[in-house]
C-alpha cells in the first residue's frame, strides 16, 4: 500500500489565530488531501482539498462566494486531484472511493470529479448536517451544493463497518478498507463527525489527524488556540482532550500529521513545476 499527500492550495492566516501566544505574522498553511493506492481497494482519495468549485463558477451560491472571497485560497494547479492522479497513470474515473474525514469545503469541494467512487463518511454526522440551517452550515464551512445529487446513494457510512478495537494508546475505530490497514479514529472538536485515519501497519504507525490542530507545534507545545479560533469549532471543549490523545500516541512512537501544517513530511508529494 502506498500513501501520498498533495497540497491543493495555500491559505494564509495570522499565527496567533492558530497558535496561542503566536505573533501577527502571517503563515501560509497547506490544504492537503491524500491518495491511497491499496492492493485490493484500488485508488482511494482522502478528501479532495480545495478545487476550483470553491473560487469560481457562475452557479455558486452567495454563501459559497462569500466563503471563497473571505478565505482566498491560492489553488495550486499542478497539485489538483486530476494532475496528481495522472502522475500515477490514473484518471478520476479510476478512483474507487473517497474517504471524507469531515464535511468542510476544503475537504469536499471536488467530490463531483469522481463519478465512479463510493463515499466513505460519518453517516450520523451527515444526517445531522441535513437538518442544520444554511447559517449553521455556513458558519462551519459546509455547503451542501458541493455534494453530488446522488451522494446518499453512494454513501458507505462508518456505522455499517467492522470496528477495530483500541489497544494501549493506539486508538481503534471503523475498518475502512476491510483489512485493518486504514482505521477511522474519532476526533471530536473541530467538526461534527470528524475522524482521522490510522495507518497502523506502517513501520511507524501514522495518524492523519486532519484538523484537530492547524500546526504540529500547537499540539506538541500544548498551545491550543483560543478566541477567535474557538468560534469555528463544533465543540471547542473537546479539542484539548482529543489533542491529549494525540500526544499520547506520539509518546508511544507514533507519528501525527495534520492537513494544514506547512512543514513537509515524508508522505508529501514533491511539487511539480507549473
Amino acid at each position: 500500500m502506498k500513501i501520498a499527500f498533495a497540497n491543493s492550495a495555500w491559505v494564509s492566516a495570522a499565527e496567533r489565530l492558530i497558535l496561542r501566544g503566536g505573533s501577527w505574522q502571517k503563515i501560509r498553511l497547506r490544504v492537503r488531501y491524500g491518495l491511497i493506492l491499496h492492493p485490493q481497494a484500488g485508488p482511494v482519495l482522502v478528501d479532495t482539498g480545495y478545487t476550483p468549485h470553491v473560487v469560481s463558477g457562475a452557479q455558486r451560491s452567495a454563501a459559497l462566494r462569500f466563503y471563497g472571497s473571505a478565505l482566498k485560497p491560492e489553488l495550486i494547479a499542478t497539485e489538483q486531484p486530476v494532475p496528481v492522479l495522472a502522475r500515477f497513470g490514473l484518471t478520476p474515473f479510476d478512483v474507487r472511493a473517497v474517504i471524507i474525514t469531515h464535511f468542510h469545503a476544503d475537504h469536499t469541494s471536488g467530490l463531483s470529479l469522481f463519478p465512479n467512487a463510493r463515499f466513505i463518511a460519518n453517516d450520523a454526522a451527515w444526517a445531522r448536517l441535513k437538518s442544520k440551517t444554511a447559517w449553521q452550515n455556513l458558519r462551519h464551512g459546509v455547503f451542501p451544493e458541493l455534494f453530488p445529487d446522488n451522494f446518499e446513494d453512494r454513501l458507505n457510512g462508518l456505522s455499517t463497518m467492522k470496528q477495530v478495537a483500541s489497544r494501549d494508546d493506539v486508538p481503534g475505530g471503523a475498518d475502512l478498507l476491510g483489512d485493518g490497514s486504514v482505521v477511522a479514529v474519532d476526533l471530536p472538536g473541530h467538526s461534527d463527525g470528524q475522524f482521522g485515519l490510522l495507518f497502523a501497519q506502517l513501520d511507524r504507525p501514522l495518524l492523519y489527524a486532519v484538523d484537530v490542530q492547524w500546526l504540529i507545534k500547537a499540539l506538541v507545545e500544548n498551545r491550543t488556540p483560543g478566541f477567535p479560533a474557538s468560534l469555528i469549532a463544533e465543540d471547542f471543549s473537546a479539542i484539548e482532550p482529543t489533542s491529549a490523545m494525540l500526544r499520547r500516541f506520539l509518546a508511544t512512537g507514533g507519528e501525527v500529521m495534520f492537513c494544514h501544517d506547512p512543514g513537509l513530511t515524508q508522505y508529501d508529494l514533491a511539487p511539480e513545476d507549473g
